[in-house]
């Protein structure tokens, strides 16, 4: 055995895999349990081995693979994936939503307020007011819509279904909520209109 190279001692060839050589190792240690000089004579093979790989791979005569040369691009092509994902967004919601400023919210919102308080508390002409103030509304969405980016078109199309849609969807919320509303005092065509501002305050500060 003394006159084996050190792969042959292992009973491997020179060419195997660093699990080979791990597998012969324990195989052997394996039989010569009680045997201190086989043992020893093992031990000493697997260390030259080791030492001769070593050698060859800074000769370049060994290709290391790249999950031992580069461990940090398997860390880090996660995250670079997960990134290009999450920075995929519809386009369609980019174009339709808006990032107001608080002036782009609170300007609106006084004016909704305030034909909100006209409509329910000025009630001496009756529908005249409700109708007047809708007019008035519907300007105000045209309005903040158009200032934006001055597309008239699209901002008379966003104010007009909000209109229907609060209109609409108004009367239907009165309709299920109508004694609670008898009580309060006011009519189902108060509360729809008072429910219109409040869709038309939402498109004219956070659409565009």
């Amino acid at each position: 055995m003394s006159d084996q190279n050190p792969y042959e001692k292992l009973g491997v060839s020179e060419d195997a895999t660093f699990e080979d050589i791990q597998n012969a190792r324990s195989r052997l240690l394996e039989q010569c349990k009680g045997d201190n000089k086989r043992v020893e004579l093992v031990e000493a093979a697997y260390d030259a081995v080791l030492m001769d790989r070593l050698r060859m791979r800074q000769e370049g005569k060994i290709k290391v693979p790249e999950r031992i040369r580069f461990p940090e691009r398997i860390i880090s092509a996660p995250p670079q994936e997960s990134l290009s994902k999450r920075d995929q967004s519809p386009t369609w919601l980019n174009r339709m939503l808006d990032k107001p400023t608080p002036g782009d919210v609170v300007l609106p919102l006084v004016w909704y307020l305030g034909l909100s308080a006209i409509s329910i508390f000025y009630k001496t002409t009756g529908d005249q007011v409700l109708q007047l103030s809708l007019i008035l509304g519907v300007g105000i969405s045209v309005y903040f819509l158009n200032r934006k980016e001055n597309r008239l078109g699209r901002a008379v199309l966003w104010t007009f279904a909000g209109l229907m849609i609060g209109l609409i969807g108004g009367g239907l919320v009165a309709a299920a909520l109508i004694s609670q509303i008898v009580t309060v005092g006011i009519s189902v065509d108060q509360f729809s209109t008072v429910f219109t501002f409040v869709l038309l305050w939402l498109i004219s500060s956070f659409l565009r």
